[in-house]
């Protein structure tokens, strides 16, 4: 080959060689899919495992190992024992999101960034299936914050359950990782330390327009208007960002000056 043919065509490089235990962990899932395996079932024990894999033993045991960790089985030890399908919580997969996510600096502006485009997807997608239980759940929600809070703790609940409504609503969607994804963000939003920062302030929050379109909220989706619940929920995310971005100024500009303040008083005292 000459040079100009290598310069031309240059050797391709080969892609990295995946660990066997690997290879394994996703065979063991198309197993458990192919098969309809589901919670409770047991794969084959171990001894099978070696000869369908050809694999030595530690190398099917790391593999059972990364199952488990992943939550999608439970190794159990002693007689009857083996690995058995597990059901994947929604808990523990967001759990296992949020770990993810830990160092990545997560903000208020990057969560509402994805709700803005996601609840009003989710909010149309509930329309067609929402029904009477899924209205007067709800209204229910919507009583808990719609007066003034007694105190902190009151307070605190009303927060709460003002996200709790979307995860309802989310329930009622057709499309299962728009629905997860929902109520992940609003899990973001209870976990994030900024929003509980805020959500422990005495602010004055936007309550009558809030509930004001979550009213009109369940009077588009009792009518099976997913057009107009789409756009509610849109007007309604993009209000919520920006006073919740002004809360988090406020706070700032007041740890700001809480700190600021004292280092001024003690300047003064040093040159007097």
């Amino acid at each position: 080959m000459s040079e100009q043919d290598s310069i031309e065509h240059p050797v391709s490089e080969q892609a990295p060689r995946r660990k066997r235990a690997d290879e394994i962990v996703d065979a063991i899932k198309r197993m458990i899919v192919e098969h309809g395996l589901g919670p409770g079932d047991r794969l084959p024990q171990e001894r099978e495992l070696l000869a369908q894999f050809s694999a030595s033993k530690g190398t099917v045991r790391e593999a059972l190992k990364a199952l488990e960790v992943q939550g999608l089985i439970s190794v159990r030890t002693g007689p009857g024992g083996g690995a058995f399908i597990e059901r994947m919580s929604e808990g523990r997969a967001m759990s296992l999101l949020s770990n993810f996510l830990f160092a990545k600096k997560l903000t208020i502006a990057h969560i509402y960034e994805m709700r803005k485009v996601l609840e009003p997807l989710v909010a149309a997608s509930a329309t067609p299936h929402i029904d009477a239980a899924g209205v007067k759940r709800l209204e229910a929600i919507i009583s808990i914050y719609d007066h003034e809070p007694a105190d902190a703790t009151e307070r605190w609940n009303q927060r709460m359950a003002e996200l709790d409504f979307h995860g309802v609503v989310a329930e009622y969607s057709d499309n299962p990782i728009l629905a997860f994804t929902s109520r992940f963000l609003q899990r973001l939003l209870k976990d994030l330390a900024i929003a509980q920062d805020i959500y422990v302030q005495p602010e004055p929050v936007l309550r009558e327009s809030g509930i004001r379109h979550q009213r009109d909220l369940i009077a588009a989706m009792m009518r099976r208007d997913a057009q107009a619940a789409a756009a509610i929920l849109a007007e309604h995310m993009a209000e919520a960002e920006q006073h919740m971005l002004l809360l988090q100024a406020r706070l700032e500009d007041r740890f700001l000056s809480e700190t600021i303040e004292p280092r001024k008083r003690r300047s003064r005292r040093s040159a007097s």
